[in-house]
């Protein structure tokens, strides 16, 4: 193959792999679900969030249930202007009252879905959220709903033991 042959077809393999590049641009936003039995989960979605702040995007983080917990990766994120949302009633089991963990959970819900509405956040942790569908305090059917209507580009990283179905 001659040198000007050669060059062009480089040209050419240049070229596509300029537009595959271009295109993976595409500033999409992902759910991610770090679920299953064990630890790792929260830590999974905190150590994602952090990577993401440490590369200038804006962050907010709603938790559920660990709320009354100290909590190192909030110790760490909230400084660095990253909104918290906590529904500070700590473990339902601890708490037992249905009612009030149920009204807490939608108190909660409530900056949640600001949190999917709004344009300026490049992520949101919606930390232990499958236990509020799991427990009936929150319906999937709402929280489907603001997966779906929030902005393209937003990341949202859900955590918990119990992945209902419907989610997928």
């Amino acid at each position: 193959m001659s040198d000007e042959r050669y060059r062009e077809r480089q040209q050419r393999v240049k070229e596509r792999v300029e537009a595959r590049v271009a295109a993976a641009q595409d500033t999409r936003g992902i759910v991610i679900v770090f679920t299953g039995n064990g630890k790792g989960k929260t830590t999974a979605a905190f150590g994602t969030a952090t990577r993401a702040v440490g590369h200038g995007h804006n962050v907010g983080v709603i938790q559920f249930i660990k709320g009354t917990w100290p909590n190192g990766e909030r110790n760490l994120l909230e400084p660095l202007v990253v909104e918290f949302q906590v529904m500070a009633t700590g473990f339902t089991w601890d708490t037992q009252n249905r009612e009030s963990d149920t009204e807490a959970c939608l108190a909660v819900w409530e900056h949640a879905k600001r949190m999917l509405a709004d344009e300026t956040l490049d992520m949101v942790v919606l930390d232990e959220l499958t236990y509020m569908v799991a427990y009936d305090y929150l319906p999937l059917d709402a929280v489907l709903t603001a997966l779906k209507n929030r902005p393209q580009h937003q990341t949202v990283i859900i955590t918990g033991a119990r992945l209902p179905s419907g989610y997928s």
